[in-house]
C-alpha cells in the first residue's frame, strides 16, 4: 500500500462490517449513501486493493477489509478507554451521556427521574435515544441504556433497579371483563417484530393472538390502542396503572415479569458522569419499586 489508511477510512470499514451493507454504514456514520459509495470506491483506488466485496445479497469485506475492520475495533476500545481515565481524573462530573431507553419508560415515569436528575446535575448533558437495541449498545452507538431483561451480555455491565410487572388491561369501559371471558374479547398484540417478548409467546400459547385485531411494534402504541377500547392488551404495570383510561383485569402475572437493568460498557462505568446517572436511577427507582411491581392503585 502506498497510502496510508486514516481514522474516516476505518470508520466506514468497521461500519459496514456491523451493518453489512453501504446503506446501514451511512445510518451509523450519520452520512448519505452516496456519500459512503464515494468514500469507498476512492479508498480503494487510494490504496489500490479491494477491502469490499459487492454482491446480491450485501456487502462483505475481502481478508485486507477484515484486517482493516479488526484494526478499528481495536483502535475504538482503545479510544474508549482513553476517555474513561480521563473522564475519572475530572473532579466534576460533566460531559455528554448517549442514553438509550424505550418509549413506555418514556412515556410513563422516566421523564420527571430526568428532570430531577438535569437539577441535581445540570452539568451533565443527556442525549437520549428510544427505538435502539442491544446491539446499538454492544457497538457503542450508546453510551448507557435502561433494558428489560435478564443477566446483560459479557460485553457489558449491569445495575439491577427493580422488578417489571405485566397484566392484562382494558378500556375502564371493560371493567367487568374477568380471564374466564378473555376469549370472548378482541385483543391488541406486539407484531413480529417483538415476537421475542415473552407477553407475545404468552399471547400465542393462549390462542388470544388470534383474536387481535391490531399489531404494533411499540408497547406504548398498544397501550394507546387499549385505553381507545380496541381490544385487551398484556402491558408493564409501571404505564398502565397511572392511565386512568385504563383498568387492570387481574393480578400481575408472575412469568411475564422481568428485571430493568442500568446498562453500561465497562470501561465507561467508573467515569464520574455515568456513576452520576447510575446511583441517580438506583435511588429513584428504589423508590417506584410500588409502581413497577404493580403494587400501587389509582
Amino acid at each position: 500500500m502506498t497510502e496510508r489508511l486514516d481514522w474516516n477510512d476505518l470508520r466506514l470499514v468497521l461500519a459496514v462490517a456491523r451493518s453489512g451493507s453501504f446503506a446501514g454504514a451511512a445510518t451509523q456514520l450519520r452520512v448519505s449513501t452516496p456519500t459512503v459509495f464515494r468514500h469507498a470506491k476512492a479508498m480503494e483506488e487510494r490504496l489500490g486493493t479491494l477491502v469490499f466485496r459487492r454482491d446480491n445479497t450485501g456487502v462483505s469485506l475481502t481478508p485486507a477489509g477484515r484486517e482493516a475492520a479488526a484494526l478499528a475495533e481495536r483502535i475504538e476500545e482503545d479510544i474508549a478507554t482513553l476517555e474513561a481515565r480521563v473522564g475519572n481524573e475530572d473532579s466534576e462530573a460533566a460531559g455528554s451521556i448517549r442514553f438509550a431507553t424505550v418509549d413506555t419508560l418514556i412515556a410513563g415515569p422516566l421523564m420527571p427521574v430526568i428532570a430531577r436528575f438535569r437539577q441535581d446535575y445540570p452539568a451533565i448533558r443527556l442525549d437520549l435515544r428510544s427505538g435502539v437495541g442491544m446491539a446499538d449498545l454492544r457497538q457503542r452507538e450508546v453510551d448507557a441504556a435502561l433494558r428489560a431483561g435478564g443477566e446483560p451480555p459479557e460485553s457489558l455491565v449491569g445495575r439491577k433497579l427493580c422488578r417489571i410487572a405485566v397484566a392484562v388491561y382494558g378500556a375502564t369501559t371493560m371493567a367487568g371483563a374477568d380471564a374466564n371471558g378473555f376469549d370472548r374479547h378482541p385483543w391488541v398484540a406486539p407484531d413480529e417484530e417483538l415476537s421475542h417478548l415473552a407477553s407475545a409467546r404468552w399471547l400465542k400459547d393462549r390462542g388470544y393472538w388470534l383474536r387481535a385485531t391490531l399489531f404494533a411494534n411499540s408497547l406504548h402504541t398498544l397501550a394507546l390502542a387499549v385505553a381507545s377500547g380496541i381490544g385487551l392488551g398484556v402491558l408493564p404495570c409501571y404505564l398502565a396503572d397511572r392511565d386512568p383510561r385504563l383498568v387492570r383485569l387481574g393480578a400481575p402475572i408472575d412469568e411475564l415479569s422481568s428485571d430493568l437493568w442500568f446498562l453500561t460498557h465497562s470501561e465507561l462505568r467508573h467515569t464520574a458522569r455515568l456513576r452520576r446517572l447510575s446511583d441517580f436511577l438506583a435511588r429513584e427507582f428504589h423508590a417506584l419499586r410500588p409502581l413497577f411491581h404493580g403494587e400501587t392503585t389509582r
